[in-house]
């Protein structure tokens, strides 16, 4: 039918979507006629969602997560894209900073599936499918890099997260799949290359270890969001989805 979405009539809930890859896929989402709630730590990256519903959400507060989804109901989808990435090795890690990235890159994520998770249940008994994405990174389980221990540790367990979820559920309806992205041009990658040393060479670098030649966009990442969202990718569950440029070729 002319105009139909990919997403008509969802209801898809997405953390950090002010700013980066989780407000593309916001605006990807909407565009494809979802039903958007954007959320994310900070008022004024929200500016600009119009025609979306907007909520303030720390992702690391259970209490915040439980009243917002008792607020939301059921759901049709969640894209967990909040995160923080730590450089260093082993020998430079900060039991804070480690505890930190695994309270907000892993169980925030499974704070949120487990708040949601009965509501998203009630709703696959209508639909049939509901769907969980959850952030992970090339920088994990499947590929090691240098001075991302604590980062690519934290999304290693968000894999594992996603495969436990998608195999306890996979009967009633329930996909839950891991987005692993490239190097992306984001706010966050520009803080990390602005901070470094010698920003030229850090920029350099980070384009370097893409066999494709350049830094992904968010508008590279979004539409496998949008996709692992849609009843399209129905016959998908408990994968880690690269989209890296190569790199793990």
């Amino acid at each position: 039918m002319a105009g139909q979405g990919r997403l008509d009539g969802k209801r898809i809930l997405i953390t950090a979507a002010g700013q980066g890859i989780g407000r593309a896929t916001a605006l990807a989402c909407a565009a494809e006629g979802a039903q958007v709630i954007a959320t994310d730590l900070r008022a004024e990256l929200l500016d600009g969602l119009d025609g979306m519903r907007t909520e303030l959400l720390d992702v690391t507060d259970a209490d915040a997560i439980a009243r917002l989804a008792a607020d939301l109901g059921d759901l049709d989808g969640i894209f967990n894209c909040a995160g923080v990435v730590h450089g260093g090795t082993v020998l430079d890690i900060d039991d804070a900073d480690w505890a930190f990235a695994f309270d907000l890159n892993v169980t925030a994520m499974m704070r949120m599936i487990r708040a949601f998770l009965p509501g998203m249940l009630s709703r696959a008994q209508q639909s049939g499918s509901v769907s969980i994405v959850n952030m992970a990174s090339m920088a994990s389980s499947l590929k090691g890099f240098p001075n991302r221990t604590t980062y690519g540790a934290s999304k290693a367990a968000v894999i594992g997260l996603t495969k436990g979820v998608a195999a306890d559920f996979v009967k009633q309806g329930v996909r839950c799949n891991a987005l692993c992205p490239g190097t992306v041009d984001t706010p966050s990658l520009r803080g990390r290359i602005a901070s470094a040393a010698d920003p030229v060479q850090a920029e350099k670098d980070f384009i370097a270890r893409q066999p494709m030649g350049r830094l992904a966009t968010v508008e590279d990442i979004a539409p496998m969001v949008v996709y692992l969202l849609s009843d399209d990718s129905r016959f998908v569950t408990g994968q880690a989805m690269l989209v890296d440029g190569g790199v793990t070729i």
